[in-house]
C-alpha cells in the first residue's frame, strides 16, 4: 500500500496550502457522509489479539514490546482492555478504555502501574499526552466523535492501486484541540472499504506533524483488520520519532466475558 513519489509530491503540497490557508470552510455534506460511512464500517466484536509496539528514536534505536489485547462491544460502547508482557520494566502495565458512543460523554481511562499498585484515570487534560513513550496519544486510543469536527473534501486521488477521497478535518472547538493535541487533520480513505489508510495531524504543541499510515490491511472474517500501523512525528522534513504497532493471532467473536474489562481485572492483570 505504498504511497509513489509523485502522490507524495501531491500531498504534501495539499498539506502546505492547508496550512497557509486562513479560511475554514463549512461543514461538507458529502464528506460528512464519506466520514460516517467510516464510523459505521464493521470492525469486529469480541476481539482478541497479539501486538507489538516497536519504539524507534531518531537514531533508529528501536525498543520493542509485546501486549496482550481484548476488545468487547457493550452496546455501541467499546471496551477495551491491554496487558504489556515484555519487556521487563513495563510488564504487567494495564490500560483500560471505554470508548463511548454518546459525544456529550467522555470517553474513560485508566493507566495501571505495577510499581505503584494503584491505577491512575487519565484526565481529559492529559489525553493529548503520549501513550507509553509512543507517538500515539491518550486520544487516539478511542474513536473520534463526528460531531466534534468539520469535514471537507479537498479531493480524490490514487494511492497505490486504490481510489481514495482526501478529507480535511477540523475540530469545532478549542476543547477538542486540548483534548486531542490536533488542531486539524487530512485523511486518506479509500473508495472500495471506507478505511482511512493515511492520517496527517497538525500538532498544536511544538508545531509538528504525525503520520498515520496503515501499512498492512486484510480481510480476516469479512472485516477490514489493520494488521500494522506506523505513526512518524515530524518537524519540518526531520523525523523525530517513530512507533510502528504490529498485530498477530487477530481473533474475532471469541468468548469474553464482561468482568474482564473491569478496574479490579486491571489491576490483577493476564
Amino acid at each position: 500500500m505504498s504511497i509513489k513519489s509523485h502522490q507524495i509530491k501531491t500531498l504534501a503540497m495539499l498539506a502546505i496550502a492547508l496550512c497557509v490557508s486562513t479560511v475554514t470552510m463549512a461543514d461538507d455534506p458529502k464528506a460528512r457522509e464519506i466520514m460516517e460511512k467510516v464510523d459505521a464500517r464493521d470492525d469486529g466484536d469480541n476481539q482478541v489479539s497479539n501486538m507489538e509496539m516497536v519504539l524507534i528514536d531518531k537514531r533508529g534505536n528501536e525498543r520493542v514490546r509485546k501486549i496482550k489485547s481484548y476488545t468487547k462491544d457493550f452496546g455501541k460502547d467499546r471496551y477495551r482492555m491491554m496487558f504489556f508482557q515484555e519487556p521487563a520494566d513495563v510488564k504487567n502495565t494495564g490500560f483500560l478504555t471505554y470508548d463511548y458512543d454518546d459525544g456529550n460523554k467522555d470517553d474513560d481511562q485508566w493507566l495501571y502501574l505495577p510499581a505503584l499498585h494503584k491505577s491512575k484515570r487519565i484526565a481529559t487534560s492529559d489525553k493529548s499526552g503520549s501513550f507509553m513513550g509512543s507517538d500515539f496519544t491518550y486520544s487516539d486510543m478511542t474513536d473520534p466523535d463526528l460531531e466534534d469536527y468539520d469535514y471537507t473534501l479537498k479531493k480524490e486521488m490514487k494511492v497505490g492501486n486504490h481510489d481514495v477521497w482526501v478529507i480535511e478535518s477540523v475540530p469545532r472547538t478549542e476543547a477538542v484541540i486540548e483534548e486531542t493535541g490536533s488542531e486539524k487533520s487530512l485523511l486518506l480513505v479509500r473508495k472500495d472499504n471506507y478505511v482511512v489508510i493515511r492520517l496527517v495531524n497538525w500538532i498544536k504543541k511544538g508545531k509538528k506533524l504525525k503520520y498515520m499510515d496503515i501499512t498492512d490491511l486484510a480481510l480476516i472474517d469479512g472485516i477490514w483488520t489493520t494488521k500494522e500501523i506506523e505513526m512518524t512525528t515530524k518537524k519540518g522534513k526531520t523525523t523525530l520519532h517513530k512507533t510502528i504497532m504490529r498485530f498477530s493471532d487477530i481473533k474475532y467473536n471469541q468468548p469474553l466475558d464482561g468482568n474482564v474489562f473491569t478496574i479490579r481485572r486491571l489491576e490483577k492483570g493476564l
